[in-house]
């Protein structure tokens, strides 16, 4: 074999061992903790996430655990402290982690059909239109919900409310309507379609409708994650098999939704959250 050659074929490996160690997937230290809402506290949200976990760990080479909230507000309390490296966040949350605690965008969720935010009303309530809510009882969702808490808010700007009841779940803002202990509640059209049928004592009434469709959730990466680390878990989930994926509903490549109008909407209700609490509300 001629020198030139050997020195070729020398040149030839290097330069193979050398890319070979450039693919090789960052090392990951510690936890990568999942973040996702489960209104319920079922056990069920366990078993959802196992497979995926089990993925997302052999690939990276990291302990995966999945670490549910109740409800959005608890939510809020673990994106502010960065103790969640993914979140399987709802539109009003992942607009929230976007603005705030400077979450990224990684693939959107399977989205819920015409899911928009509605004001309800007993259909026996004389009230008709908005205006006609000054000194009245309403029932929200927890703060982070968009249909239950950011919209209604944006839209009864101005007015000054008896009191804001918060519910832990959207069952109980039509429970609560439906008993009287509210006169108005504010869900998604697709909750007041699951809920109302199951709650007897009342029908009920859509009073508003808000024009704008909500974008569907988000699975979001946290800051606390580092950039080559981000990027690689990105390509990592991009390659989860489309059905697998459907039963934690991410779309692995789908469009990350445009949260535009809802950190605007987030935005402008944060000027007067300090006044929810207080009796009567003023929402100005």
């Amino acid at each position: 074999m001629s020198l030139r050659f050997s020195r070729r074929l020398f040149l030839s490996q290097l330069i193979y061992l050398t890319v070979v160690g450039c693919q090789s997937p960052p090392k990951f230290e510690g936890t990568i903790t999942i973040g996702a809402i489960n209104y319920g506290g079922s056990d069920q949200i366990i078993n959802q996430f196992a497979k995926f976990n089990s993925y997302l760990g052999e690939k990276i080479k990291a302990y995966v655990q999945l670490e549910p909230a109740f409800n959005e507000n608890r939510a809020i309390e673990r994106l502010e402290a960065r103790a969640w490296s993914l979140v399987f966040a709802p539109p009003g949350l992942a607009a929230i982690a976007i603005a705030r605690y400077q979450y990224t965008p990684l693939f959107p969720l399977v989205g819920v059909s015409n899911l928009r935010s509605i004001l309800v009303v007993r259909k026996d309530n004389l009230i008709q239109e908005l205006k006609q809510l000054q000194g009245q009882t309403v029932a929200l969702g927890q703060p982070g919900s968009a249909t239950g808490y950011y919209l209604p808010l944006f839209n009864l700007y101005g007015l000054t409310l008896a009191e804001i009841l918060f519910a832990p779940t959207p069952k109980t803002v039509l429970e609560w309507v439906a008993s009287g202990k509210a006169n108005v509640g504010a869900v998604s059209i697709a909750e007041y379609n699951l809920h109302s049928r199951e709650i007897s004592q009342s029908e009920f009434r859509i009073l508003y409708t808000d024009p704008h469709y909500v974008p569907p959730g988000a699975v979001l990466i946290g800051p606390s994650v580092e950039r080559n680390r981000q990027e690689y878990i990105r390509q990592v989930m991009s390659q989860f098999p489309s059905v697998l994926a459907e039963e934690i509903a991410y779309v692995p490549n789908g469009q990350v939704p445009n949260y535009q109008y809802m950190i605007s909407v987030t935005e402008r209700v944060k000027l007067i959250t300090s006044q929810l609490q207080n009796k009567p509300v003023r929402l100005f």
